[in-house]
């Protein structure tokens, strides 16, 4: 006759008892039971096993109704009986119950302490530095020198940190874990590993050029390449520019966010690249052929149609800038204005009055042309 406990009984549920509510009734004792919270506890260690036991069985249908219908002599040809001799079984074949109460850590047992192979690549930090650049050279496109000062393998030791002929040794501290698991109160916290600083293993004999740091600082000078319609705010990404990794991890990037400054005669709408031509009033009336540069210095030639209006955009499609994503150009957007002179000389002044006094002094609207002239020239 078995003198193992019924298993329902291991777990204080009732044989009607869900699938949730024997999980919860697990949970229970494997915090109460566990050996991290008892440590050199036999006792402890056995409840451990036999509320495991239990478990496995009783949130599994098909063992289930074997154990609710022949018992213990139902399971225990199905290997369940004595299966986890070794207590690291356990924290693996359950370890979404652990991972829910320890932080991630399986019972604060990780596997780096449980088979710790060697220093775990890191991977360096990502950089950034910014890059101001014109107007005109977000328009063409061009490249830039940056200098940067960032962490590189040490040359020495080729990235090991340590002299010639030796090599990294295991924490005592962690066992290669590069962090330690503590007990307050209820609940299990890790925290870095002091003596090695969070990276599992120490360096005895290190590099005289690095002194076991893996890597040193340099400065770098770089060419970057900036794509024509590049737009204020865009980050250019280089690839393996940023710090060196440690224990031959793969280096960080370098991230340069571009900055375009203002230009005196242009700027950008969208894609489109806009400026302001000014006008004389003779020419937005009767109209005219003038030329025009682009900010890369080419010439455009444009018609103002008669009776052109002040604000009117003309547009020259494909001129503007290039589209990062997908094909084409922008537009070259001119807006007229009217140039009103501010000093005039007498012809000028007297061509003026004759001009205002040929267009009449009937009003066209309130505040129109035509009392304009009225109320301001004599």
């Amino acid at each position: 006759m078995s003198t193992k406990r019924d298993f329902y009984d291991v777990l204080a549920v009732a044989k009607t008892a869900s699938v949730d509510e024997i999980k919860k009734a697990y949970r229970k004792l494997a915090m109460q039971y566990h050996p991290d919270k008892n440590p050199g506890n036999k006792d402890a260690e056995v409840k451990f096993r036999e509320a495991t036991e239990a478990y496995e069985v009783l949130s599994d249908a098909t063992k289930r109704q074997q154990y609710d219908q022949f018992g213990h002599a139902g399971v225990n040809n199905n290997g369940s009986h004595g299966r986890h001799e070794n207590m690291d079984d356990i924290f693996e074949n359950f370890s979404d119950i652990f991972e829910n109460f320890f932080g991630g850590q399986q019972g604060g047992r990780s596997k780096a302490q449980r088979n710790p192979s060697g220093p775990a690549p890191q991977r360096g930090h990502d950089l950034s530095q910014r890059i101001e650049i014109s107007l005109k050279e977000a328009y063409l496109g061009c490249s830039k020198e940056l200098k940067i000062y960032h962490f590189e393998v040490c040359g020495s030791c080729k990235g090991s940190g340590c002299k010639e002929g030796t090599k990294p040794t295991m924490c005592a501290s962690c066992h290669g874990a590069g962090s330690t698991v503590h007990q307050q109160g209820f609940f299990n916290f890790s925290q870095p590993c002091a003596p090695c600083r969070g990276q599992g293993f120490k360096i005895a004999s290190p590099c005289s050029e690095c002194r076991g740091q893996m890597r040193v600082q340099k400065y770098e000078t770089l060419s970057i390449n900036i794509p024509m319609g590049i737009f204020q705010g865009a980050e250019l990404r280089v690839t393996g520019k940023g710090d060196a990794g440690i224990f031959k991890g793969p280096a960080g990037d370098l991230f340069v966010p571009v900055d375009i400054k203002p230009d005196k005669v242009f700027h950008r709408r969208e894609h489109d690249l806009v400026t302001t031509l000014a006008l004389t009033y003779p020419q937005l009336v009767l109209g005219c052929q003038i030329e025009i540069e682009n900010i890369d210095g080419t010439k455009e030639t444009i018609k103002i149609p008669k009776g052109c209006p002040v604000g009117k955009e003309i547009v020259i499609e494909n001129k503007g800038f290039a589209k990062l994503r997908g094909a084409g150009r922008g537009r070259f957007v001119i807006i007229t204005d009217c140039d009103v002179p501010t000093k005039l000389n007498e012809d000028a002044r007297m061509a003026l009055l004759a001009f205002a006094e040929k267009l009449g002094n009937k009003s066209q609207g309130n505040g129109g042309i035509a009392g304009f002239f009225k109320k301001f020239l004599g």
